[in-house]
C-alpha cells in the first residue's frame, strides 16, 4: 500500500514536470487583457458605438464578433501549444468556454440596462464561428508543429 502511494506520488510529479510546469502563467496575460478588452467593448454604451450606414451593409458588427473570439480562443490556447500538442479536448473546451464567455456578455447587453445595447442571437452565433475559427487555427498550427518535429528527428 505505501509503495504504491509512493510510486503515485513519483508518478504526479513527472507529470507535473513533464507537462504542467511548461505551462507559464506569464503566457496567459495576453489572454487576460484580451477578455477585459471584450468586456469593455460589448459593454460600451450604445451611443458610444458610431452607426455608419455601410458597415450595417456589409454586417461589420458580425465579423468584429467573429474577430474577437477566435482571438481570444487562440490567445487562451497558445500557452498550452507546448505542454500539450496532442490533445485536442482541452483546445476544444477553451472554444466552448470562449463561447460561453460571448453568450454570458450578450446577456449581460440585455439586462445591463446602463449601457443600452441589444441583445442578438446572430451576435452569438458570430462568436461561434470566430471560436471554431479560433480552434481550427490552432489545429492548424499544431499539425504544422508535429509535422516540422517529426521531420527534424
Amino acid at each position: 500500500m505505501i509503495r504504491a502511494a509512493i510510486a503515485a506520488l513519483f508518478y504526479f510529479r513527472y507529470i507535473c514536470k513533464k507537462y504542467i510546469l511548461k505551462i507559464r502563467p506569464l503566457f496567459f496575460i495576453p489572454a487576460i487583457i484580451w477578455i477585459i478588452i471584450i468586456f469593455i467593448l460589448l459593454t460600451m454604451p450604445g451611443s458610444d458605438v458610431p452607426e455608419y450606414p455601410l458597415l450595417d451593409v456589409i454586417q461589420f458588427d458580425k465579423w468584429v464578433h467573429c474577430g474577437l473570439f477566435a482571438a481570444l480562443v487562440f490567445l487562451c490556447s497558445f500557452p498550452l501549444k507546448k505542454a500539450f500538442p496532442h490533445y485536442a479536448f482541452i483546445y476544444l473546451l477553451i472554444a466552448i468556454l470562449s463561447l460561453a464567455y460571448g453568450i454570458g456578455m450578450e446577456y449581460v447587453q440585455k439586462y445591463w440596462k446602463a449601457i443600452d445595447r441589444d441583445f442578438d442571437v446572430l451576435d452569438m452565433a458570430a462568436d461561434g464561428v470566430g471560436c471554431v475559427f479560433g480552434f481550427l487555427f490552432i489545429q492548424w498550427q499544431l499539425k504544422r508543429r508535429n509535422k516540422k518535429s517529426s521531420v527534424v528527428q
